[in-house]
């Protein structure tokens, strides 16, 4: 099922839009998206962006995240916080 609102296609399973239409029809797009639709945006009827809705919970875990690769291990590291003020400290 198919239908056309202001030049954008809205389907059931998925929504695209133009780049123009993201111009003009940005708010519209946005508010789809905070329902938790997808919507494709094309650029000379190819393909080349995806709004999707930002997972929360996604970004919350990633902002607690541990250290990784080189960092992992370095003892001068284990308290993040304290390390970068370190390094921003003047010389004198």
């Amino acid at each position: 099922m198919e239908f056309i609102l202001n030049n954008i296609n809205f389907m059931e399973t998925e929504m695209k839009a133009t780049a123009k239409e993201l111009r003009f029809y940005t708010k519209e797009l946005l508010e789809s998206v905070q329902r938790g639709e997808e919507v494709i945006i094309t650029y000379r009827g190819v393909p080349c962006a995806k709004l999707i809705p930002l997972d929360h919970e996604k970004e919350a875990d990633e902002a607690s995240a541990d250290l990784f690769g080189i960092w992992k291990d370095n003892e001068e590291v284990a308290d993040v916080s304290a390390y970068v003020r370190k390094i921003r400290q003047g010389r004198f």
